[in-house]
């Protein structure tokens, strides 16, 4: 799996028109789900989200976790975040998971969030959607899942 953490004062999700999910602080958290992905790398990937340590605390230093912090989690599918781009001008998607397996992991990943303790709200999954945010700092980290044999 593949996230990028956008560090946000806020961020919402609107289909057709209208609004779908909103947060205030927090974190948007684009996601994508890879070929051979499984629960524990969906696992894995909420508890770093959760417990990533990239808001301030009061000497300005990034020492503090959304869940410190208490703020919340937008969790966007994103299969594009799987692009391989490397040759020719058209991208190869042929990296990022099927849409079953993709939904049930990008599910699975929002409940482990929860688990997490932390306040989510989602996009929907395969829907067109507008993303808005106001991006904090700004602050961006790419999460790559570690190899199953390497995750604790």
């Amino acid at each position: 799996m593949r996230a990028v953490l956008q560090r946000v004062r806020q961020a919402s999700v609107t289909l057709g028109g209208q609004e779908k999910a909103a947060i205030g602080p927090g974190l948007v958290a684009l996601v994508g789900v890879a070929r051979g992905d499984g629960r524990s790398q969906a696992k894995w990937l909420a508890e770093k989200t959760a417990n990533l340590r990239i808001f301030e605390d009061d000497q300005g230093k990034m020492n503090l976790s959304v869940l410190e912090t208490g703020g919340s989690v937008l969790a966007v599918s994103q299969f594009t975040l799987l692009a391989d781009a490397r040759k020719g001008r058209r991208p190869s998607f042929v990296e990022a998971a099927l849409p079953q397996e993709a939904e049930e992991l990008y599910s699975t990943y929002i409940d482990f969030l929860k688990e997490e303790g932390c306040t989510t709200q989602s996009g929907v999954f395969r829907a067109h959607m507008e993303v808005a945010l106001v991006n904090d700092g700004p602050v961006t980290i790419v999460l790559d899942t570690p190899p199953q044999e390497q995750q604790l």
